[in-house]
């Protein structure tokens, strides 16, 4: 929660807590009750929880310089939690010592000794953080190491080693954690606390744990302080699918996609589609060679079975895909292409692509033009025409009127219509011609409409491109139109979102 922009409730908090024990998470460091009233409320409410598989640990520092211990108020407040488990930090590096905490090595030592001591004496289990221990190790070993045994001789449990700045590289951080075990032989657990300032958030946690390090701490999606901390959402797969490690059950690391875009969802961001393992695109295939690719076997062009991780794979269509990648989304919706439809759609595909179009993010306008290559094409009405008349008054009150004129079988239907704006006063005429025949039309609206420029250069005479997301209540799905005149773009793009709802076994497939 020390990332730029995240902020949750206690309550929210509360659901990751039990989204993490979900996923099978050992320890939940849930922060340090005193340090605000939200805080406090989240450890009265977890005070009161059941979790399956988690532990909670309440985080706090060593004693104050010149304090006893047992007269340290950060200390008597997480000894007063109900969490089992003290999360202590505590200065290791030389540079720390003398410029923040300014106090002697030898002092430092018994803080570190002091703090541990007074919560094994409360009954409390002790997490010990070296913080900066991968500076300090490269600065003075001796004394890094030391710190460790301070923390080990008074009862902690585990040391975890920190690379507090994310200065370190797996080199060093492999190196000083193989030192760090050999130390400690069987006196503690060592763990591994890493930074992504230098983007080796991941590979150093993964090095860590190689050299010997047990426990890993990170974050959901990595989100942390400046550039964020070990993404335990890359960690967990890595070391169980990759280097054997049994961390959670296979059923729970299933868990792992949800998991993930539950807590961006929660901290109001958009999950990131390219993000290892869970994103949209982890698993989207483009081009053809790759399709055909994973066709043959899936491995050819994934690391890791998606379903592992709770994600799916998908094929992406563009001008890169083949006859393999067109025909295998045809099977999937139902439309019975053939190798001379499948041969002909990704001709379409290229063309209208050059021109602008962007079938990736317009499933609705694809499955059309699916439909249209395989014959199975039902449109909702011959278009006659439309007129579109916006007129500015000297009051600064803008009017838009739209008129369409259509044919439905042998009935021909003229509605006009106002709107906030062009494809709103389109969208109402349509919808009052065809809506006594489709009723259903009530329950579909436009979601979202984004416009683009793709050739600026052109000025006003630009060729654009517009994309609709349409919903029905329980499905979305996205449509697009390109032309040099906005309207026109808009109008295809809106013909698509409406027809797309209403074709053959559409419904159904796209609900499965």
């Amino acid at each position: 929660m020390q990332g730029q922009g995240m902020s949750l409730s206690a309550a929210e908090k509360l659901r990751v807590v039990r989204a993490l024990d979900a996923l099978g998470v050992a320890f939940i460091e849930a922060g340090f009750p005193a340090s605000n009233p939200k805080e406090a409320e989240l450890f009265a409410l977890l005070a009161e929880v059941e979790l399956e598989t988690a532990v909670i640990c309440a985080f706090g520092m060593t004693r104050r310089r010149g304090l006893d211990a047992a007269a340290d108020p950060g200390l008597a407040t997480l000894v007063a939690s109900a969490a089992p488990v003290c999360t202590l930090v505590g200065k290791t590096w030389g540079l720390h010592i003398e410029k923040v905490t300014r106090v002697s090595r030898e002092e430092n030592l018994a803080m570190i000794s002091d703090s541990v001591s007074f919560c094994r004496a409360h009954d409390k289990r002790v997490i010990y953080d070296a913080e900066h221990f991968f500076d300090a190790y490269r600065e003075h070993p001796g004394y890094a190491l030391e710190c460790l045994g301070a923390a080990v001789s008074a009862g902690a449990e585990n040391v975890t080693l920190c690379d507090t700045n994310g200065s370190s590289l797996p080199q060093q951080v492999a190196t000083a954690t193989a030192d760090a075990v050999a130390a400690l032989g069987d006196g503690a657990v060592v763990g591994i606390h890493t930074h992504n300032d230098a983007e080796c958030g991941v590979a150093n946690s993964l090095a860590g744990v190689e050299a010997g390090a047990r426990l890993v701490q990170g974050t959901l999606n990595g989100r942390g302080e400046r550039c964020g901390n070990a993404n335990l959402v890359s960690v967990l797969p890595a070391l169980q699918l990759k280097l054997g490690y049994s961390c959670v059950a296979p059923e729970r690391l299933g868990l792992l996609t949800e998991t993930s875009h539950l807590f961006d969802e929660l901290t109001n961001i958009t999950p990131d589609a390219d993000q290892p393992y869970v994103g949209r695109n982890a698993f989207a295939h483009k081009g053809g060679m790759h399709v055909a690719g994973i066709q043959a076997d899936s491995r050819t062009f994934e690391h890791v079975d998606p379903a592992q991780v709770g994600n799916g794979r998908e094929v992406l269509i563009s001008e890169l895909a083949g006859r393999g990648s067109i025909a295998q989304r045809a099977r999937e919706l139902g439309v019975d292409l053939g190798p001379a439809g499948a041969a002909r759609a990704v001709e379409q595909i290229k063309q209208r692509e050059h021109r602008g179009y962007h079938y990736e993010v317009a499933d609705a306008s694809f499955e059309l033009l699916l439909r249209r290559e395989a014959g199975q094409y039902k449109p909702l009405f011959r278009l006659e025409s439309f007129r579109v008349i916006v007129e500015k008054r000297a009051d600064g009150q803008v009017e838009t009127e739209a008129t369409i004129k259509i044919w439905v079988g042998g009935r021909r239907f003229v509605r006009t219509a106002e709107g906030s704006g062009p494809v709103n006063a389109l969208d109402r005429a349509l919808r009052e011609a065809i809506g006594e025949l489709h009723p259903e039309l009530a329950r579909i609206e436009l979601a979202d409409y984004k416009v683009r420029i793709l050739d600026s250069h052109q000025g006003t005479g630009s060729v654009t491109r517009v994309l609709l997301d349409t919903s029905d209540g329980q499905a979305s799905w996205g449509s697009i139109g390109v032309s040099e005149n906005i309207i026109e773009a808009s109008w295809e793009a809106l013909v698509d979102s409406l027809e797309y709802a209403f074709q053959p076994r559409t419904a159904a497939v796209r609900n499965e």
